[in-house]
């Protein structure tokens, strides 16, 4: 299948919206738009592990279509929806089935979420997609421009957004608990990455198709340390430990704070390998702007920052983030917050809860998609995020840091740094 296909697709669109195929697409869209009781017709990219679970969560709407480049791997899918149409190439399905859609949810590996997710919103299609949103910054910055261009409903699969305990974090440091808010330090456990090189011939098993599997990527011979799974910790495939969990990590201080774009990014770690990411890093975001009406440092952590904990006399348990205002500091993780010091605020009276209970993650993109409100990890919010994750994943592979200007796309004060925004395609999949 060539790109050609999605070509076709895409220029079809383009015609269709001089007849409003753009802002809310044909009359199926409409109707669905106008009468909240009426299932969406969804397609699904990518039904496979985290997929499987998005099938999960959409399926009490009308689950139209399936791909997957790998059978066995979206089997269990297969199995429990039997009369979803199967296809391998997402743009044989758009090509197919797109005109009857009001959406996609998209869960490939991270170097596959751009193609999907470009075609299906040019086609003026609603877009579920998993965290962290795309591969490289550029890539996330033209969904995001064209969410917002088109009107579409979008949701980033943060889904820790939606958790209580998240809610109360935010209601905390909005509220002025700790004071005016210095510096956030945030991190995940662990010491994943640099994977061993393959030194084996591995035959692709009958069940996947591989080079629609390797996609717009540069073609690297199939071995299954990459494939299903281990390609989170190659380069060339994923975005390492902090593509994995920044977005939902940094989800916490980017709330709260109302953080963008930061103007300086710094990168550091152990030496870097070319072709897979490290088993620890450091980064540290400088934004001139937050709504603590002050400049304020966040840093992010690939590994515990030990150091830190035991100086303020921490546990990481549970933990993930330390906020340090003025008048104190908040300790939190996706299930728990803890204000410090202990004695200071004993008799501390929390605020009255003002962050909306969620509906479900997947059902706030639902209602979105029929009309109602934006759901909260739209791509206006889950953007900027996600950018800074990929910057920070920059800052670490050219070495240093650098000054960046996030209107132009550009970065100065690091000569590396410009190459790694955006990423070139393999030959048939050029944008």
């Amino acid at each position: 299948m060539s790109i050609q296909l999605e070509r076709r697709t895409i220029l079809r669109a383009s015609a269709l919206s001089c007849v409003g195929f753009v802002h809310g697409g044909v009359s199926r869209r409409l109707s669905a738009a106008q009468n909240s009781n009426e299932k969406l017709n969804i397609a699904c990219i990518g039904v496979g592990g985290r997929g499987s679970a998005n099938v999960r969560g959409l399926a009490g709407e009308n689950l139209v279509a399936f791909v997957d480049v790998d059978e066995k791997r979206a089997a269990d899918s297969f199995k429990r929806h039997p009369g979803v149409k199967r296809f391998t190439d997402f743009r044989r399905m758009l090509d197919r089935v797109g005109k009857d859609l009001d959406g996609v949810a998209i869960s490939t590996p991270d170097h596959a979420h751009f193609h999907p997710a470009l075609a299906a919103m040019q086609m003026g299609l609603h877009v579920y997609l998993e965290k962290p949103l795309a591969h490289n910054v550029w890539e996330t910055r033209t969904l995001t421009d064209l969410a917002k261009e088109k009107g579409l409903a979008t949701q980033l699969g943060a889904q820790r957004h939606a958790m209580d305990n998240m809610h109360r974090v935010v209601e905390l440091i909005q509220s002025g608990a700790i004071g005016k808010v210095r510096e956030v330090h945030c991190w995940v456990g662990g010491n994943r990455g640099m994977p061993q090189v393959p030194k084996e011939t591995v035959s692709v098993p009958p069940t996947l198709d591989y080079d629609l599997w390797i996609g717009p990527a540069k073609f690297r011979p199939y071995h299954p340390s990459f494939c299903p799974y281990g390609w989170r910790f190659w380069w060339d495939f994923g975005t390492g430990e902090t593509g994995n969990w920044g977005c939902h990590i940094l989800d916490i201080p980017y709330w709260s704070l109302g953080l963008k774009y930061p103007q300086r990014v710094e990168g550091s770690g152990p030496p870097l390998d070319a072709a897979r990411t490290p088993k620890a890093m450091q980064v540290k975001y400088s934004f001139a702007e937050s709504n603590q009406n002050a400049p304020l440092d966040l840093h992010w952590y690939h590994g515990v920052p030990k150091q830190l904990l035991s100086q303020h006399g921490l546990s990481e348990k549970g933990n993930n983030t330390l906020f340090i205002g003025e008048a104190g500091m908040l300790l939190a993780g996706f299930g728990q917050r803890k204000l410090l010091p202990e004695e200071k605020f004993a008799d501390f009276k929390t605020p009255d809860p003002f962050v909306e209970d969620s509906p479900g993650f997947h059902q706030e993109w639902i209602n979105a998609c029929k009309g109602g409100k934006p759901a909260t990890c739209d791509f206006s919010y889950s953007g900027p995020l996600a950018e800074a994750v990929l910057l920070g994943n920059v800052a670490y592979r050219s070495g240093g840091g650098f000054d960046w200007n996030a209107e132009a796309l550009t970065t100065s004060g690091n000569a590396h740094s410009q190459g790694l925004i955006r990423e070139s395609y393999r030959k048939g999949w050029e944008v």
